[in-house]
């Protein structure tokens, strides 16, 4: 069955970075878009970035566009995100998702505070 091991959060301080990883298996991994999501306290969850399986093509949201980067390594069946510049607003935990598929990891959470 489909596995995500999401990891690399941690707490840092408004304009730092973090780059979270995704560990994927059970699945072709790069035969599927993949996808990262968050979910704020008391908020829903939302879509933050996507890459298609082979990497060419991505996507932003316009919260994040220009201080995020999603790439993938498919021989190690990985997804990372790198997060630059960021702001108390980006707390949250963060989760990887497989395009089509509603499981998630357990997320990493992200703290942006000084």
């Amino acid at each position: 069955q489909v596995q995500l091991v999401e990891s690399g959060g941690g707490l840092v301080q408004p304009g730092g970075s973090l780059r979270l990883s995704c560990a994927a298996s059970g699945f072709t991994f790069s035969s599927f878009a993949m996808n990262w999501v968050r979910q704020a306290p008391g908020r829903g969850l939302e879509w933050i970035s996507s890459i298609s399986g082979a990497g060419a093509v991505t996507n932003y949201a316009d919260s994040v566009k220009g201080r995020f980067t999603i790439s993938r390594d498919n021989a190690k069946k990985t997804e990372f995100l790198q997060m630059n510049s960021l702001q108390p607003d980006d707390t949250a935990i963060y989760y990887c998702m497989k395009t089509g598929s509603s499981t998630r990891g357990q997320g990493t959470q992200v703290t942006v505070s000084s």
